[in-house]
Parts: C-alpha cells; structure tokens; sequence
C-alpha cells in the first residue's frame, strides 16, 4: 500500500513523494513512468495544454491507486497534475514496487492503463495554429 495518499497536484508533481510511498527494504524494483507533455499530438504541433480535473478526481485516483495495490500485492503511488501546462512538463507520475523487476513492470503499466481510464480527467490541447480543442471526451 502507499504511505502518501494519490494526489491531484495543482503545480508540479513531487516524484520524489511517489517515489517514498513506494520505496522498501524489501524490493529490489522500482518502475516509474513519467508522462511528460509532447510538442506534437496526430502530426500537428502543440504548444501547450490544459488539464481539468471532475471535483472528486482525487477519490477516483485513490480508489483505483488501493485497488491495484490490494490486487497485485505491490507498492503503486501515482499524482496526476492538472492547470496550464507546457512542453516538458510531466503530466502523470506513477511508481511501482516489487522484489523483481516484471512485477513491477506489470504493476507500473497497469497502474497507469486505470488511471488514464478512469479518472474523469480531461485534456485540451493549443497548436501552434492557434486551434485548440478537447481531447478524448
């Protein structure tokens, strides 16, 4: 289980937090995955985005953070960051730890498949050519 609750960061994510709720003595793998904001989105340039949270995203994050822990037996930590973002910036950071590298592998992805699936977080990106739409709603 984590030591830190999930969380929905306003400014930049601690990875340093995620990565002590996951840490142990006991296991040898820690896997992160940064998702980090691209400069091109279906062969269009972006440049930057914004991200909206529903009021009680935090309790979903938290919900599906428990329950891959409880179903996989491992350490996972995640924070998803919302507001204005730019190129470079990280999005979502998740962690996961294991005794061996696959669990966590498996635990990391997995981790993130949920969150990106169910958390009611929506993303709207600015192109260059001035356009700016929603995404994925």
């Amino acid at each position: 289980m984590t030591e830190t609750a999930p969380a929905i960061a306003e400014g930049p994510i601690d990875e340093a937090a995620v990565d002590a709720a996951v840490g142990s003595d006991a296991h040898g793998a820690i896997v992160t995955f940064r998702g980090v904001v691209r400069d091109h989105d279906g062969g269009r340039p972006v440049r930057a985005l914004d991200y909206r949270a529903h009021p009680e995203a935090a309790r979903f994050l938290t919900e599906i953070v428990e329950r891959v822990a409880a179903e996989t037996g491992l350490r996972v930590a995640a924070t998803h960051r919302v507001g204005d973002l730019r190129i470079g910036d990280v999005a979502l950071y998740a962690a996961a730890s294991a005794g061996h590298r696959a669990e966590a592998f498996a635990a990391c992805e997995r981790l993130v498949e949920e969150i990106k699936r169910g958390v009611p977080i929506w993303k709207r990106q600015h192109y260059d050519d001035g356009v700016s739409e929603w995404v994925g709603l």
